[in-house]
């Protein structure tokens, strides 16, 4: 009897020991798997979701609330009214294939990114740089072509992470950075395997691995969950589920917001939506709530502009967009427009699927017919982001304060009016915070008022974890599942 207790406690104290063990790893649900896993070269939002501030840093970060803090740099200087900045970077940096960082990392980095031939998706954020000069190995200079005062914001975004000419080869498959995680692996069509830097130059993370799978099926999500196979989905895809899931103890339900503008893209080149009364009529045809309920469950926040409504310089300008389809066939009509059809084309999120058959409905009773085209991520970025291959599109653009977009003639939308981009340039030679602030305001109602897309409302983020689960983010001021706090409560 004596020796089978002891038995039976040795078991149980193995068995304590492995669960203890067991909570410094996690396994994070996500919705979509990445195309690759570099964010220096690929537009894809589910890249910088498993890799920004994971396996790779920038000069800069966005914190939890949507602040810019150091990062590689430990600090910066701002020199000849905002057209130079001079980063100082930490010491004892190194990336995980052991090789150091230094000034010409980051000089190659912003070089790359701004290169002619450059695949950065967001090369915008460099094309301002004039010349990137190495002081010495802990001290680089940018110098601008112009005075940016928000040059340490656009060094914070995923596109601007520092990569070494020794991996650059190879990050879309085997990501080498300089971040607390490094990479371990990549099956395809199931999951990414992050581990904890024990060389990490700064604040160790508590969490020794990190599983990212991917599970795009809604009611798959909800049964993962309550099984138990992923701890916690930061952007959980069946907001139908959230109140069962806020009602069990094993679980908390986190709601904020996002930085993402879920929009009806329009093709503003080709006819006859490169007529403003067509794409008036279409957004008058857009009932928002109804897709807000019926897609999202009643989580989401209309908006009439591309703009987030947390932002202290938002306009609420969903008057202008407002749910008319009588005014919707006048227009039509006034523009000689009957029996439209158009394409639309789908990628995979559910807010996309789901409120695409909605818009479909909406948009048939003022008489226009829509082919819907349900498209993987690779398909959507080749058709429609690159090719331009569509007629309208739903999408959620998740970069942080991204307007600037609409000054890109070449953007898949096809906008960039010379009025617009001459705002953008005044703003970036704006220093001052309520120059800045009328700027963008002007900014959002000159998109409004030429109805470039159809403005439907700010996604939310809505995730579920385990209830023991501490330090993922509530809000998300950039497209990232950041780790770095994240750790099980005792």
């Amino acid at each position: 009897m004596f020796h089978r207790l002891t038995a039976t406690a040795a078991a149980l104290a193995l068995a304590a020991g492995a669960a203890l063990a067991a909570q410094d790893t996690i396994t994070l649900g996500m919705v979509l798997e990445p195309p690759n896993l570099d964010p220096t070269a690929g537009a894809a939002a589910a890249i910088d979701e498993v890799v920004y501030a994971n396996i790779f840093e920038g000069l800069t970060r966005f914190a939890p609330d949507g602040s810019v803090r150091p990062a590689l740099a430990a600090s910066w200087d701002v020199e000849d009214g905002a057209r130079t900045y001079v980063f100082h970077l930490h010491e004892g940096v190194t990336f995980h294939d052991g090789t150091a960082m230094d000034a010409g990392d980051v000089k190659f980095s912003l070089d790359r990114a701004r290169a002619e031939d450059s695949a950065n998706a967001q090369k915008a954020l460099f094309a301002g740089i004039e010349a990137v000069a190495v002081v010495d190995p802990l001290t680089v200079k940018v110098m601008l072509k112009a005075p940016d005062g928000n040059f340490p914001f656009n060094m914070a975004w995923g596109d601007a992470v520092i990569v070494a000419p020794e991996s650059i080869g190879t990050e879309a498959t085997k990501p080498v950075g300089t971040g607390p995680f490094r990479f371990v692996e990549w099956v395809q069509g199931d999951h990414v395997t992050l581990e904890r830097n024990p060389d990490y130059w700064g604040e160790p993370v508590a969490l020794a691995k990190a599983t990212f799978r991917f599970i795009s099926d809604p009611t798959a999500a909800f049964a993962a969950m309550m099984a138990g196979d992923v701890d916690a989905f930061p952007n959980y895809p069946a907001p139908e589920t959230l109140a069962q899931l806020a009602a069990d103890p094993r679980f908390k339900v986190i709601v904020g917001t996002t930085e993402g503008e879920t929009i009806l893209a329009m093709n503003n080149r080709k006819p006859p939506l490169d007529d403003v009364r067509v794409r008036e009529a279409i957004a008058h045809a857009i009932n928002r709530q109804e897709i807000i309920d019926g897609a999202m469950f009643g989580y989401g926040t209309p908006i009439g502009t591309h703009f987030a409504p947390h932002n202290p310089d938002y306009v609420d300008l969903t008057a202008l967009s407002a749910y008319d389809p009588e005014r919707s066939k006048a227009l039509l009509a006034e523009a000689g427009v009957s029996g439209l059809k158009l394409r639309l084309a789908l990628p995979p999120p559910t807010y996309a699927r789901r409120g695409g058959e909605i818009i479909a409905a909406q948009l048939a009773a003022v008489g226009i017919e829509t082919e819907i085209s349900n498209l993987e991520w690779a398909q959507w970025l080749e058709q429609v982001f690159k090719g331009h291959d569509f007629d309208l599109t739903i999408v959620s653009h998740t970069e942080p304060a991204d307007i600037n977009i609409y000054a890109r003639p070449d953007y898949y939308f096809g906008y960039g009016t010379p009025e617009f981009v001459a705002l953008m340039d005044k703003l970036n030679l704006t220093t001052d915070a309520a120059g800045r602030s009328a700027i963008l305001k002007e900014a959002q109602e000159m998109i409004a008022k030429d109805y470039v897309n159809a403005y439907l409302f700010q996604l939310a983020q809505t995730g579920v974890a385990n209830a023991r689960i501490e330090g993922l983010w509530e809000n998300a001021p950039t497209q990232a599942n950041d780790l770095t706090a994240v750790h099980w409560a005792d």
